[in-house]
């Protein structure tokens, strides 16, 4: 565990480290930006219950002035939803800035895995992750995230990249990292609010057991980087990709008309995303997350075991 003099772990979690229990981290990104307050707080509180109901002790993440936090209190998880997206999405290149001025920051899929392997934890579970923006071949808008995978061994469980992105493209970059996409129950890459993509995964694997075993491997082996686990959405909660694909079309169109381009893309997108579809994209974004949640815990149980 590299202690860094700007981290604070919670008691609860540097116990849990300490003593070879399960940890699974969480973003603060999806609080912060995700959706509005208080419905932000209610579903950060109640994927951190889901993780404790499944064995694992939860450690939401981020920047609270200055300070690198590895484990929220309720209150400070309070106060990140109510200050929202006055609060500056914190990418790799913020994160000094951050610190030396004493400032805070919502932790993307990057800066909680960057955060979470300082802290000692091994397993994080979001929403889903960044990745190659349609249209990157001219605007080489392509997240941080892959990077990150391809450089720091934290186990990503997620819902496949978000659909608003070139799947395809992301596949790629991420086999040109050497990061190994697993399909938790599925072949296909799974599209965030929708269960297939078309594209298929590196291998898949069925069991929370297998998962540990594998990633355990790959950390034994010495392998840097990560590893990305894409788990699909529930069958109840899932929307038709028709419906999706033709409100992410409507939304990528308005945001390049406004010009909006950058970090402040992905936010555009999915806000715009969810109001197309009259919160139905919202709905099931917090019912994938919770989805997430369980696998992430059942996953680190079993690490654990190992």
């Amino acid at each position: 565990m590299n202690l860094n003099k700007y981290l604070d772990v919670k008691p609860e979690v540097a116990e849990a480290i300490a003593n070879g229990k399960p940890v699974v981290a969480l973003e603060s990104t999806i609080i912060s930006h995700g959706m509005p307050y208080p419905q932000n707080v209610e579903t950060a509180l109640a994927v951190e219950n889901i993780i404790r109901e499944n064995g694992a002790v939860p450690a939401t993440i981020a920047i609270i002035g200055g300070r690198l936090k590895a484990g929220l209190t309720a209150e400070e998880i309070e106060y990140f939803g109510k200050k929202g997206q006055a609060i500056t999405k914190a990418s790799r290149r913020d994160l000094a800035v951050l610190c030396a001025r004493g400032e805070d920051g919502a932790t993307t899929v990057t800066t909680t895995m960057i955060i979470a392997h300082m802290a000692g934890i091994k397993i994080f579970a979001t929403g889903g992750i960044g990745g190659v923006h349609r249209g990157a071949e001219t605007t080489m808008d392509i997240s941080a995230d892959l990077e990150e995978l391809g450089q720091t061994p934290v186990m990503v469980v997620c819902a496949g990249a978000k659909s608003i992105l070139d799947l395809g493209l992301t596949l790629e970059y991420l086999e040109t990292k050497g990061v190994p996409v697993i399909g938790y129950g599925t072949e296909e890459l799974p599209a965030f609010y929708c269960r297939t993509s078309g594209f298929g995964v590196d291998y898949r694997i069925d069991t929370a057991e297998e998962l540990a075993k594998v990633f355990k491997t790959q950390n034994d082996l010495g392998m840097k980087g990560g590893m990305l686990v894409a788990n699909p959405i529930p069958e109840q909660y899932a929307m038709p990709a028709d419906a999706i694909n033709a409100a992410i079309d409507q939304a990528i169109s308005e945001c390049a008309a406004k010009g909006i381009h950058g970090k402040e893309t992905t936010p555009f997108l999915l806000a715009r995303v969810s109001e197309l579809t009259g919160g139905d994209s919202l709905a099931s974004n917090i019912q994938l997350v919770f989805n997430n949640a369980r696998v992430a815990a059942q996953t680190a149980a079993a690490y654990c075991k190992l």
